[in-house]
C-alpha cells in the first residue's frame, strides 16, 4: 500500500488512494497511520476515490488523528486537490472535488498553489443549536469568559477575538474544554485571534488533533469573523505555519488561497499491513 505526505503551513496529511487499500480505511487504522511513533506519522488522513458523478474528479474524507472524520480541511483540501493534479486524475485547471461539507470548486495557479471556493459561512447551524441568528455567545473555560463567534464553513467554528495577549494563551489547557463544550454538541474547532486592518493573526486548536500550526477552515473562520466586524477583504491570515489569503463577499461567500507540497512517498511494510488488518474498529 503506497501513500504520500503533504504538508501546508505545517499541517501534514497522509494521502492514499482508496483502490490501493487492502481494507477499508476505519477510524482505529487511522488512528494507528497518524500515530508518531507506532505509525506514519500526521496531522490526518485524506483517503482519495473515483466518483460516479461525472461532475467530480474525485472524493475526499478526511480522517483526524483521534479516527474521528472531519467534514473539510482547507489546508488538506489544498494538498489533496494539488496531488489529483499532479498524479493525472485532472488536466483542468479549475475542477470540483466532492467532500461531506459538500462540493468545493478549486482553482490552481501553480505546482505549489491554488485557490479553493470554500462555500457559504453561516452565523448557524446544527452544530451550534442554542446560537441566535448572529452566531454569537459566551462561555466559560480556563477561569474566564469568552466571548465567541460561530461560523459553519464545511465544519463548526468558534471563533475568539483575543485583542491583547493571544502568544501568551495556553491553548492546551483551554481548548479541550471549549472543543467539547455542551454548546458545540458535535464539538468543535477554535481560533483564537486578533485584527490589525486587513490582518489577522490566528491561533488554532482542532477538533480531535489540538493545538496546530494552521488550519484552513480555521482561518476562514477568524477572517470571516474579523470581516463581520468591520475588516477588509481580502484577509491575509498570519498562522504559526505561515500565511493564508481570505477572500470574502458580502453574502460571505469564502475562497481560500494558499499552497500545499510533498514531503515523501512511500509504501507500508508487510509487518505494518498486517497489524492494521488485525484492527477492525
Amino acid at each position: 500500500m503506497r501513500f504520500e505526505k503533504w504538508q501546508a503551513l505545517g499541517n501534514d496529511y497522509l494521502i492514499v488512494e482508496a483502490e490501493g487499500l487492502p481494507w477499508r480505511l476505519t477510524p482505529g487504522r487511522a488512528r494507528r497511520l497518524c500515530d508518531p511513533h507506532f505509525g506514519v506519522g500526521s496531522d490526518g488522513v485524506l483517503l482519495l476515490s473515483r466518483s460516479d458523478d461525472p461532475e467530480f474528479v474525485a472524493e475526499l474524507r478526511i480522517f483526524n488523528p483521534d479516527g474521528s472524520e472531519a467534514e473539510l480541511s482547507g489546508n488538506g483540501a489544498r494538498e489533496a486537490i494539488l496531488y489529483l493534479r499532479r498524479h493525472g486524475w485532472t488536466e483542468d485547471d479549475t475542477f470540483s472535488i466532492s467532500t461531506v461539507a459538500g462540493p468545493i470548486t478549486p482553482t490552481i495557479t501553480s505546482e505549489r498553489t491554488c485557490s479553493v471556493a470554500m462555500g457559504r459561512a453561516a452565523r448557524t447551524s446544527k452544530d451550534f443549536p442554542a446560537g441566535g441568528p448572529d452566531g454569537t455567545g459566551r462561555l466559560d473555560a480556563g477561569g474566564r469568559e469568552w466571548a465567541f463567534q460561530h461560523i459553519s464553513i464545511g465544519n463548526p467554528q468558534c471563533a475568539i477575538a483575543v485583542p491583547e495577549g493571544l502568544k501568551e494563551l495556553d491553548l492546551g489547557e483551554i481548548g479541550p474544554p471549549i472543543e467539547g463544550h455542551e454548546l458545540f454538541p458535535n464539538r468543535t474547532n477554535l481560533s483564537f485571534f486578533s485584527v490589525d486592518g486587513s490582518r489577522v493573526r490566528a491561533r488554532i486548536f482542532e477538533r480531535g488533533v489540538g493545538e496546530t500550526l494552521s488550519s484552513g477552515t480555521g482561518a476562514s473562520g477568524a477572517a470571516v469573523t474579523a470581516f463581520l466586524r468591520g475588516a477588509p477583504s481580502p484577509i491575509t491570515v498570519e498562522l504559526d505555519g505561515g500565511e493564508l489569503e481570505v477572500e470574502i463577499s458580502a453574502d460571505l461567500d469564502v475562497t481560500l488561497t494558499g499552497w500545499a507540497e510533498p514531503i515523501c512517498a512511500g509504501e507500508l511494510s508487510a509487518e505494518m499491513l498486517a497489524a492494521l488488518a488485525e484492527l477492525d474498529g
